[in-house]
């Protein structure tokens, strides 16, 4: 997968084996509770499992699928209830990295109040260890944005940019989600197209430059909560998330599949 003009590959999953490589991915089960969110994440294949031929939608070799399902009364191991469970997996203590091109090839599907996202994260305390939201997605089709928090820009971070696609092209069809990280900026692309950047003199007239660190990769499917409600100003059913979605849920019909994952280090 090295490419002369990207630099050397240095973590890799096309997702094509049977089962999640938990040499690579951690799944994250709910214990923390954060942003009003409406689901709980499981370690299930009901919600995270690997999707071949038909099912992987045009991934060749396989596609990670995240699925919501709605699942009323779940209660967590610290004894909270939730409707829904879903798939979060990151590679903390697996793969970490300083620096270099964060990508993944992602489809999505539409509902007003979905909340999947690719993002990158610190190892030590958030905000001060920093966050790069490569893709998030809150059930607009014709949009996705990226965003960078960290101390004294975190939460209604400044730092914040949507691109529109193409009606032709939205979110429901495979798109490349990147980052560039450098030791003075990032720089998101959608599909090889930049669509914002951020430079560290931005982040220092608000606080500390928190890209100098190594961060972890994570992949979730979040239902409703802050960011969501505050685009689709849904409060019933549930915070951010409509009936109508709750209904696609129900059939089955919210995923993010994931055709593959890569870190690319320029030599």
């Amino acid at each position: 997968m090295s490419g002369t003009n990207e630099g050397q590959v240095v973590f890799f999953d096309d997702f094509s084996g049977q089962t999640l490589d938990r040499s690579k991915w951690n799944v994250i089960v709910t214990g923390f509770h954060v942003n009003n969110e409406q689901q709980a994440y499981v370690d299930s294949s009901a919600t995270i499992h690997i999707a071949h031929g038909a099912e992987a939608a045009g991934a060749g070799n396989g596609a990670l699928v995240l699925q919501p399902q709605y699942a009323p009364g779940f209660v967590t191991f610290d004894n909270k209830k939730f409707d829904f469970i879903s798939g979060r997996i990151d590679t903390r203590n697996k793969v970490e990295f300083m620096y270099g091109t964060a990508s993944a090839r992602i489809k999505l599907t539409e509902g007003t109040g979905l909340w999947p996202a690719w993002w990158v994260l610190g190892t030590g305390r958030w905000p001060e260890t920093g966050e790069i939201d490569i893709m998030e997605y809150v059930g607009e089709k014709d949009w996705a944005s990226a965003a960078v928090h960290g101390p004294g820009y975190s939460g209604e971070t400044p730092f914040v940019n949507r691109l529109y696609f193409p009606e032709t092209n939205d979110v429901t069809n495979w798109h490349i989600y990147s980052v560039d990280w450098t030791p003075d900026s990032m720089v998101f692309k959608y599909d090889d197209v930049p669509m914002f950047r951020v430079t560290r003199p931005m982040a220092e007239h608000y606080g500390k430059w928190s890209f100098d660190n190594k961060k972890f990769l994570i992949l979730n499917f979040a239902l409703g909560g802050a960011y969501p409600v505050k685009i689709n100003g849904a409060k019933q059913p549930y915070n951010g998330l409509p009936a109508e979605t709750v209904e696609r849920i129900k059939k089955g019909e919210s995923k993010m599949l994931v055709d593959w994952v890569k870190i690319t280090r320029r030599s």
